[in-house]
């Protein structure tokens, strides 16, 4: 077997493959992607040999503008260096970005893209931190799922060092980097064999040894400067073939086909939505959704941002397609359009094609974005006069630029999903994080597991969003028509509208401390009204009580985990 079956959340799938091929990684944690630095450093210690050999060294610097100089000077010397970031840290990193990718150093940074602050700070993802670096010379490459994220970290290493070029890896915080997903990761040695020693061989003699002094990073004036950075074109021309050569190599090895720009959709389409990150999944939903009911529509992911490749792109969008929709997923004030808009639409600008190209904004700091949302912006595509400029997921009150969306009849996933409502701090989520590993490592099923909470964690409302599947699960969004519900905290139920999110004979369980006398005058009458509607069935449980009765003080989520079993 080539592969192995196995449950865990991205942060974990790039580091996994990631080790393989560093030899030195220079950190400083940030939320949300620590974990990444973390299992690097605990591999480390336990003894983990990269595919030298050797164990990772791993060190942690003052600040992210110092892993980034560490990084910097690793590479400097001959060794294979990587780093994990987010956000402000990225933002440290920057001047030190330039300078790798004008030296052309094989580095990576895997990224798990985190909203950068503004009006204010957030913890959660949207591509506001990599698109500020794209103009470092960095290549960019986009995972949009666990899976992803696992089999990207590869081929960006891989082709950093062939390219010649630096890579920097991204994936959304929260949405991809703390999802809980059952995936196939890569065998580690069929995987470094594709490492092209040539190319490593001709990095380790270019490296600084006071053996063989070399002159590096002159000052240059004017009469130099332009022309020889100019010379670094041909690197980035040949890098998109670079890219491909290796997803084509990784498809014969693993059978994962992928293409820096991958389609998706009718054969004819006539509306196409592009976009790239956790939203490709939700995307393709929403074509299913569309073309099974007569519609000609299609979606473009786009994993090789940078450098963008105009005709691989022109080549990837089928010759019917009349009207594009580009969602961003981050907002940049004052300009003409969003950076991924920008360059679909320059892209069109002198191929002749008569395509219409609007854009659009959605999931900033990781609002949720469901397949409604994305039909939303294909319908936008039908009207005279598509509006640009949209936003998708909010209501805008102030400047209107809201596209309207409706519940979507007849949607629904195949999965079997549900949902629990926990306090933060009393086990809720960790428990699901076990569950969702224990049906994922003992049956054949798929799964996916998704948590939501606030920034402050402990004692604020905490949201556990669970599905099971016979087949890989695509869609990145909330758990919205569930299974099963279960409320671990009984205040919710009269706080919160639940129920309307029960599908039709679901379960709901509620942990309280009353009878069926008392629970029927406690829980208002309107949830019993329409779990009546809906034909569900409704369970209580004192979980407080035999958690105290066992010693377990207020940890509930034993009890409640063997309640959902």
């Amino acid at each position: 077997m080539s592969t192995k079956m196995t449950t865990m959340d991205g942060n974990t799938a790039a580091a996994h493959v990631a080790y393989a091929f560093t030899e030195v990684a220079a950190i400083y944690p940030i939320t949300p992607s620590s974990p990444m630095a973390g299992s690097t450093d605990e591999w480390s210690a336990r003894g983990r040999k990269n595919m030298f050999g050797q164990r990772v060294k791993l060190v942690e610097m003052q600040s992210e503008a110092g892993a980034v100089a560490a990084v910097h000077g690793a590479a400097q010397t001959g060794c294979l260096a990587a780093s994990y970031t987010s956000s402000q840290g990225l933002m440290l990193m920057i001047p030190v970005l330039y300078r790798i990718a004008g030296e052309r150093l094989p580095v990576v940074i895997h990224v798990a893209a985190r909203t950068v602050g503004t009006h204010a700070m957030s913890i959660f993802g949207d591509h506001s931190d990599v698109m500020a670096c794209r103009q470092t010379g960095f290549a960019m490459l986009s995972s949009g799922s666990v899976q992803e994220a696992a089999d990207m970290a590869g081929i960006a290493h891989l082709s950093a060092l062939r390219g010649g070029i630096p890579f920097m890896h991204f994936f959304d915080g929260f949405r991809t980097s703390h999802e809980i997903s059952k995936i196939s990761l890569p065998d580690e040695e069929k995987l470094t064999a594709m490492l092209d020693k040539d190319a490593l061989a001709a990095f380790r003699a270019h490296a600084l040894n006071p053996e063989h002094p070399m002159l590096r990073n002159t000052v240059q004036n004017g009469d130099v400067y332009f022309q020889v950075r100019e010379c670094a074109n041909r690197f980035y021309d040949a890098l998109p073939d670079v890219v491909e050569d290796y997803m084509k190599q990784f498809a014969d090895e693993f059978g994962r086909e992928y293409h820096i720009f991958d389609y998706y959709g009718h054969p004819e389409a006539t509306e196409l939505v592009v976009a790239m990150g956790s939203v490709s999944g939700t995307a393709m939903e929403a074509v299913d959704y569309l073309n099974a009911r007569g519609r000609k529509v299609g979606f473009l992911q786009v994993r090789l941002y940078r450098p963008f490749a105009v005709e691989k792109f022109l080549e990837a969008v089928p010759k019917s397609v009349r009207s594009i929709a580009v969602l961003d997923r981050c907002k940049e004030p004052g300009a003409a359009g969003e950076p991924l808009f920008e360059d679909v639409r320059t892209a069109f600008y002198g191929s002749g094609r008569d395509v219409t190209v609007v854009g659009g904004r959605y999931g900033l700091s990781s609002k949720d974005t469901d397949p409604a949302q994305i039909v939303a912006a294909f319908n936008n595509l039908l009207a005279e006069k598509p509006i640009n400029g949209f936003t998708i997921g909010i209501n805008d009150d102030v400047t209107h630029l809201s596209l309207p969306c409706e519940p979507l009849e007849g949607f629904e996933s195949d999965a079997v999903c549900c949902k629990f409502w926990g306090l933060g701090g009393d086990g809720t989520v960790g428990a699901n994080h076990n569950t969702v590993k224990i049906i994922a490592g003992n049956t054949e099923k798929y799964a996916q597991a998704y948590f939501e909470y606030d920034a402050k964690k402990s004692y604020g409302v905490t949201k556990s969003h669970l599905r099971f599947s016979e087949k890989p699960i695509r869609g990145s969004y909330y758990v919205k028509s569930a299974d099963f519900i279960a409320v671990h905290v009984p205040a919710y139920i009269k706080d919160y509208d639940i129920v309307s999110e029960l599908r039709e004979g679901g379960t709901l369980l509620v942990n309280c401390p009353w009878d069926a006398a008392e629970a029927e005058k406690q829980i208002p009458a309107g949830v019993l009204k329409t779990l009546a509607e809906k034909h569900a069935r409704l369970f209580t449980i004192d979980a407080s009580a035999i958690a105290h009765s066992l010693g377990l003080g207020n940890r509930t989520n034993t009890v409640l985990q063997a309640a959902f079993f």
